[in-house]
């Protein structure tokens, strides 16, 4: 039996290091960018439109993503900005820029 409870506490930390822990860091990313976006800003939301911020209003934001077309948001619908690396492990094409100059250019 005890061996048993020592299996079980192994897990638990396993799960909380490799789950949990992870899943908290990406929250409170998100949190902060949701928090810090600013007029001016180019992001990009979750549905994958591109736009400029134009205005905000608390937690409604005005978008521009053509010139003269502005549309309304909610803060939370904003997925990152523009120039900011996408979440780790997120990779459309699963290869580096290094693989694709490689693959491409066979000589170098």
């Amino acid at each position: 039996m005890p061996v048993f409870l020592v299996y079980f506490a192994l897990l638990a930390v396993l799960f909380f290091f490799l789950i949990v822990r992870p899943q908290r860091r990406q929250l409170a990313s998100r949190r902060a960018l949701i928090a810090a976006v600013e007029v001016g800003d180019d992001v990009i939301t979750a549905g994958g439109i591109y736009g400029t911020i134009r205005a905000i209003d608390g937690d409604v934001l005005e978008v521009e993503i053509a010139d003269g077309v502005v549309i309304t948001l909610a803060r939370e619908a904003i997925a990152r900005r523009r120039g900011d690396e996408p979440v780790a492990g997120a990779s459309e094409s699963g290869t580096s820029e290094s693989d694709t100059h490689d693959a491409a250019n066979p000589e170098d």
